[in-house]
């Protein structure tokens, strides 16, 4: 086991990777009643096609999703149930990027962490529970159809991407799950649900050590088969439509914008530019921004209204989203404002105010067990440290910001998406 200390940030954690392969960060906090544990494996629903051992493989959309779902059946019962005799608080999620389970609770900690353990380490999918749950998630995924805000998204991606998996939902579509059964289930959890692709990360008053010597105690080892991803070919910088539109029950306009962006070469690229392109979204359309204020006053967004950036492997985007009587004026008042800020510049003290800002929201995060949590692995499996990232701002300029927004707001990198009220 050794230690890691981060300085500036004034925190530490344990870490030690067991010989199956598993990375363990523990953070101790002594005093607090609360104890956390987040088991991530590094697989989402962009994961569709890989090599396993030098078999290549293709899964249905939502493939990811539907094992998460299967992964709380044991032999011995649901794990859900299990937590709850523990009060152990639990849940899961996957992401276009990652797959997580995690729990939470006051006492019973080590029970609960075992249970934890097991869940994710145990494939158990029998096929008839495999087509029961076919329903269930159908059931979901028209539940998202009907929302006009995943819609909405959804569409967006959809029209921006050529052929990057980010186009389809990540539970996938009620077509797509037909498609999986429980040797799909089965195939995909030997391929990233081993050890060595796997995260746990643990935060309360615990002992590191005692932690770490019950994980080595109840995991199994390594299948040390090769897994490699296959995204496809390099998506180009143009959209697939400019627009695309649809009609739902909602009483005024929604819409989604979004500004394809070169996709990082490297992690620590990948790191730089997430921090580049959220200043870049402050600066050109956040609350304190000029432009925010502008179109707020003139009613064509309301406090709805926000802007982001989002990154992946082989995708980033620029993104706004909101509702508003007229979408296509805020998306011309988007290139607008970006082309006079490449023009004029980025006011320095406007930048150094909301780098300030920005890295502030940063350090209160780390108050948060479950999002210090969340970005630790999301940024393992990126390839970089999450709490460096102190070092990392001090490398960003209001240069790199103008530069960002000059290449990513262009006309052929743009998308919009509007769900518009049904006709009457």
């Amino acid at each position: 086991m050794i230690r890691k200390d981060f300085e500036r940030l004034g925190e530490h954690y344990f870490e030690e990777r067991l010989e199956n392969g598993l990375l363990i960060r523990v953070i101790e906090k002594p005093g607090f009643a609360r104890k956390y544990a987040f088991m991530a494996t590094d697989f989402g629903s962009n994961d569709t096609s890989f090599l396993l051992d030098g078999v290549r493989c293709s899964t249905p959309a939502g493939v990811a999703h539907y094992l998460e779902h299967k992964m709380f059946d044991l032999p011995e019962g649901n794990a859900m149930e299990m937590f709850a005799k523990l009060a152990g608080s639990n849940n899961a999620f996957t992401s276009y990027a990652m797959t997580a389970y995690y729990v939470s609770c006051t006492d019973h900690f080590e029970e609960n962490l075992s249970v934890l353990l097991r869940l994710v380490t145990t494939p158990y999918f029998m096929p008839e529970s495999v087509e029961k749950e076919r329903g269930i998630i159908a059931q979901e995924i028209r539940m998202y159809e009907d929302s006009p805000d995943s819609a909405v998204q959804e569409n967006l991606m959809a029209a921006m991407y050529h052929h990057h998996p980010i186009r389809v939902g990540i539970a996938g579509t009620v077509e797509s799950i037909q498609e999986i059964t429980a040797e799909m289930l089965n195939t995909c959890h030997k391929a990233f649900y081993d050890p060595s692709n796997m995260m746990l990360c643990v935060i309360g008053d615990v002992d590191a050590q005692a932690v770490i010597e019950q994980v080595r105690r109840e995991t199994p080892p390594s299948c040390e088969q090769k897994t490699e991803r296959d995204y496809g070919q390099a998506e180009p910088l143009t959209v697939v439509e400019p627009r695309v539109e649809a009609r739902m029950e909602v009483s005024m306009p929604t819409f989604a914008i979004g500004f394809k962006a070169e996709p990082a070469k490297s992690p620590e690229e990948s790191m730089r530019m997430e921090i580049i392109g959220e200043l870049a979204a402050e600066i050109l359309a956040g609350e304190s921004a000029p432009l925010y204020t502008k179109l707020y006053e003139q009613q064509l967004i309301d406090s709805d209204f926000s802007m982001g950036f989002e990154s992946m492997k082989g995708m980033a985007m620029l993104e706004a989203y909101g509702d508003s009587e007229d979408p296509d004026a805020v998306l011309q008042a988007l290139e607008e404002e970006a082309a006079r800020i490449v023009e004029q510049g980025v006011e320095e003290k406007q930048f150094v105010r909301l780098k300030k800002s920005m890295l502030g929201r940063r350090l209160r995060d780390l108050d948060s067990f479950e999002g210090v949590c969340y970005r630790t692995c999301a940024y393992y499996f990126e390839g970089t440290e999450y709490l460096d990232y102190p070092q990392m701002f001090d490398t960003v300029t209001s240069r790199d910001v103008e530069l960002f927004l000059k290449q990513t707001v262009q006309k052929e990198r743009a998308a919009i998406s509007v769900i518009y009220p049904k006709e009457v």
